[in-house]
């Protein structure tokens, strides 16, 4: 009875301690997610849990559809997530150690994931706490990653339980049933758990910038191919085989006939008709009859050699036609600037006498003030250069400008400035004619100007194919205004120092500060244009001339013309006028240098110059597109040299802005003679 009572009472206290620990361990199997049938795979929705039957939303996680969530960047965990709790078998926790280790890559468009920051609960309620996500953001500004790690707690009861950690993951639609041998194919995971923010843009920009061009590289793949077949069907047209099958050559002018005419002037696949891709499938029928009639390889790369052999020429013809018309419009007047110096004339000689003279003749000759050399036969240009000098003047009144222009441009060139005075700045226009002591007897190069091998190398007449040296052939060469500025001692027999300008320029800064500038007993101050190989002394004089391989080195740094400053104190003593008569003497038939201007003013002034610094005088205006912007800005004097002058239709765009603000569209003259910006 006793031994009976006593396995009674040990059953009873086995059942008190055994039953507490079956009810607590099936309320844990309730806790997690059903839908699961291991620890090991995916929950699709992460914002409801259920929990003894009852499915009950997260209320610390935003609601969101489980359809609208993607794929996360990756699952880290900290290092205790790795720790097993005492409920789990050695092989789940194997799996979850395997993956807090990586970090998955995947495309630029599911690099987004879902961050939320979950309230914390109190230690003493011993929950089970479960990782959820985290997420990366990177702090572009600083190049940090911020990492905010969500979690979820005040789940079950007990004071003796550790916390079970388990991972949960957004799965994507398509790849629920994604096997182990899919999930090889992917890219490898990453060790590290941080993301450059900047690799990542740079990926981005890399890949956008990729489709852009397969893009652009399509946009026009069906005129390219348009054009093809339309080179193929001439080759057909041209070999023996085919040409013989009338039949095909009948059919091949029709297709080429379709084809030209859908694709006219079309320079993109947008811009073709709608039955452009019929003549198309059309032609490579036509075609592929013509390659089983013609199948000699060899004839075809023949007749493509000579086709290319014949463009090639047909190229070197049209460069030569497109160089001829460029310095045909270069040196043609246009209408405009033809209307507004008869319409000057006109006015100038209707005024009287009284009116037609300039004040402030007692400035022309002092040395104190500053005075420039200008010498144009073109009242538009002059116009702008003086305008532009005396609006980023200092002190207007002290400058003075000295304009010299030939007799037909005289009374204009005066009526102009008569009608437009430079403010507080004085100004004189002179006649070239006036200058008596200038003939052929004292001027080697008016004499030969005046030669009959001279009239006749420029007004012969001459095909443009045929000519080497159509650059020197422009008729500026044989006026004596091009010639003047290696004449300024005796034009200004006063003056110690004088700037001299082309009428192609443009100031954008006071200029003053190249008088107070010591030449160092040089003669003239020049920006040297030695950056490039063509811009050095080789290019413009004969060294196979012994006299100039003698005296010269072929390596020198050239130097242009448009803004120099001469002292002229050094000229008279060095008496560089007559250096300038004996070279050119030398030169009469023009084998030490073609015409022009710099040649002989880099003879004359060799060992002359003074280096000035490259701000003072930028070029290139006239003829290069690429001047850079920031060199154009710092610029005192910008020079459009070369043929694309800013006052005619074929300026560089870009630039023309910059002597165009400097001229009044709305002045009566310009409107009466249509002269437009």
């Amino acid at each position: 009875m006793k031994m009976k009572l006593k396995k009674s009472v040990l059953f009873f206290l086995l059942v008190t301690v055994l039953a507490p620990i079956v009810l607590y361990t099936d309320t844990l199997g309730v806790v997690h997610f059903t839908s699961s049938s291991s620890r090991s795979e995916f929950v699709e929705d992460v914002s409801a849990f259920t929990f003894a039957g009852e499915v009950r939303p997260l209320n610390v996680l935003p609601q969101e559809s489980s359809t609208t969530l993607k794929e996360p960047l990756g699952i880290v965990y900290s290092d205790n997530s790795v720790e097993s709790g005492s409920n789990f078998s050695d092989a789940s926790s194997g799996e979850n150690t395997r993956i807090t280790r990586q970090l998955t890559e995947e495309s630029a468009e599911d690099r987004t994931t879902n961050s939320s920051t979950l309230s914390k609960k109190s230690l003493d309620e011993n929950p089970i706490r479960q990782v959820i996500d985290i997420e990366h953001e990177v702090d572009v500004g600083t190049g940090k990653e911020k990492s905010n790690e969500a979690k979820l707690s005040d789940v079950g009861s007990g004071s003796g339980q550790n916390d079970v950690k388990e991972e949960t993951r957004s799965q994507h639609s398509e790849s629920k049933s994604e096997n182990a041998s899919e999930r090889k194919g992917r890219k490898r995971l990453r060790r590290s758990p941080q993301i450059s923010g900047k690799d990542t843009s740079i990926e981005q920009v890399k890949a956008i910038t990729e489709k852009q061009n397969e893009r652009t590289i399509l946009a026009d793949a069906r005129v390219r191919q348009l054009k093809d077949q339309l080179i193929e069907a001439k080759i057909y047209l041209s070999l023996s085989a085919t040409r013989n099958n009338a039949h095909f050559i009948r059919e091949l002018r029709l297709r080429m006939k379709e084809v030209h005419r859908a694709l006219g002037d079309a320079t993109k696949d947008s811009e073709l008709p709608r039955n452009a891709y019929d003549k198309l499938k059309a032609m490579e029928q036509t075609l592929l009859k013509g390659k089983q009639i013609q199948d000699d390889c060899a004839a075809v790369v023949k007749k493509l050699r000579a086709m290319l052999h014949s463009s090639e020429e047909q190229l070197q013809v049209h460069k030569k036609q497109t160089l001829f018309l460029t310095h045909l419009t270069a040196k043609t007047v246009p209408k405009g600037l033809h209307c507004l110096p008869l319409r000057l004339t006109t006015e100038y000689f209707l005024l009287n006498s009284s009116q037609q003279h300039f004040l402030n003749k007692e400035k022309l000759d002092d040395p104190k003030l500053y005075h420039y050399a200008l010498f144009s036969d073109n009242v538009f240009a002059a116009a702008v250069v003086v305008n532009s000098t005396i609006t980023h003047a200092k002190d207007p009144s002290k400058h003075v400008f000295h304009v010299v222009t030939d007799r037909l441009n005289y009374a204009a060139m005066k009526m102009w400035f008569l009608a437009n005075p430079p403010g507080k700045a004085t100004i004189q226009v002179q006649n070239v004619e006036e200058f008596t002591w200038l003939n052929s007897s004292y001027s080697p190069v008016l004499k030969q100007l005046g030669s009959p091998s001279m009239i006749d190398y420029y007004f012969k007449s001459r095909r443009a194919e045929s000519d080497p040296n159509l650059k020197f052939r422009n008729p500026k060469y044989l006026s004596i205004m091009n010639h003047l500025r290696f004449y300024l001692p005796e034009i200004f027999p006063k003056l110690d120092k004088v700037l001299f300008l082309d009428d192609d320029i443009v100031v954008q800064k006071d200029l003053t500060g190249l008088w107070s500038l010591d030449l160092k007993g040089k003669v003239i101050g020049v920006v040297e244009t030695c950056g490039e190989s063509f811009h050095r002394f080789d290019r413009y004089l004969n060294f196979s001339n012994p006299l100039i391989s003698k005296n010269f080195d072929p390596r020198a740094c050239g130097w242009a013309y448009g803004m120099n400053i001469f002292d002229l104190d050094e000229w008279r003593k060095q008496n560089i006028t007559d250096v300038y008569h004996k070279w050119q003497n030398l030169n009469q038939d023009r084998l030490l240098w073609k015409l022009g201007t710099l040649p002989p003013g880099l003879i004359t002034f060799w060992n002359r110059t003074y280096a000035l610094d490259k701000s003072w005088h930028v070029l290139g205006l006239g003829y290069n597109p690429n001047v850079p912007q920031k060199d154009i800005e710092r610029a005192a004097v910008i020079h459009y040299n070369g043929n694309l002058k800013p006052w005619l239709e074929i300026a560089i765009p870009k630039f023309r802005n910059y002597w165009a603000r400097f001229v009044d569209y709305d002045h009566q003259y310009l409107r009466e003679c249509n002269i437009t910006p």
